[in-house]
């Protein structure tokens, strides 16, 4: 079922920090929310989450760093039963086999606390969890910034692997250019907390139309390099 809101808007200190957004997301979609540091991005995503929260619907959000999501004094047992607890679900010992082995995770030791774990084998647990519900869409606010470029392209690739065919939508919000024409089918430009420019990766990686798109795309570094 698409999931659409409509007029999203933040206000701080009396300020718009995110002007009104309306949006539609088929089941399945791969879209990228791009634009430079401050133009609204993880706004508009939080607004997101909230707004179809309220409708009722099942969205999961991973993080920039794990780190947000993790408490270090807790192990990862305890915050994989909180996730089920937080969703009402309980404890399914083949879901988490699924999920952990999708994601590369299997050979982790649960009794440790989040330290005792890499960085990448923690953000891959907490998109696993991300993933308990079988949400309708699940938002992914700079998942590889933390991580090194090999580390973050993996985890990236057993996200890819695991969606491929469900009806799980994503929005992958990301500075990264080149990591969004990568992974999604659909980019969104934000500018001063306007939505400015929607369009398929490939038309707007090479016709944009706004001023803020064509510097995005202006520098090519978004483009495959050789070997």
């Amino acid at each position: 079922m698409t999931l659409s809101v409509s007029g999203l808007s933040t206000e701080r200190s009396g300020r718009i920090i995110l002007h009104p957004t309306s949006l539609s997301i088929e089941p399945s979609a791969r879209i990228g929310l791009v634009g430079p540091s401050g133009s609204g991005k993880s706004t508009l995503g939080h607004a997101l989450i909230d707004d179809l929260h309220r409708q009722g619907r099942i969205v999961a959000h991973v993080p920039q760093s794990p780190d947000e999501a993790l408490d270090p004094l807790r192990t990862m047992r305890f915050h994989w039963h909180e996730a089920e607890a937080a969703l009402g679900l309980p404890h399914d010992a083949p879901r988490q086999q699924q999920l952990f082995s999708a994601l590369g995770i299997a050979h982790g030791d649960l009794r440790k606390r989040p330290w005792g774990w890499s960085r990448g084998m923690q953000q891959r647990f907490v998109i696993a969890m991300a993933l308990i519900g079988s949400p309708e869409l699940i938002v992914l606010d700079e998942p590889t910034s933390a991580l090194d470029p090999v580390v973050a392209a993996d985890s990236m690739d057993l996200l890819d692997r695991f969606l491929s065919g469900r009806q799980t939508a994503m929005i992958l919000i990301t500075h990264d250019l080149a990591l969004a024409a990568q992974r999604v089918s659909q980019l969104m430009v934000m500018d001063n907390g306007c939505l400015v420019e929607q369009a398929s990766t490939s038309a707007l990686l090479n016709t944009p139309k706004t001023k803020a798109a064509k510097a995005l795309s202006a520098h090519r570094n978004w483009m495959p390099h050789p070997c």
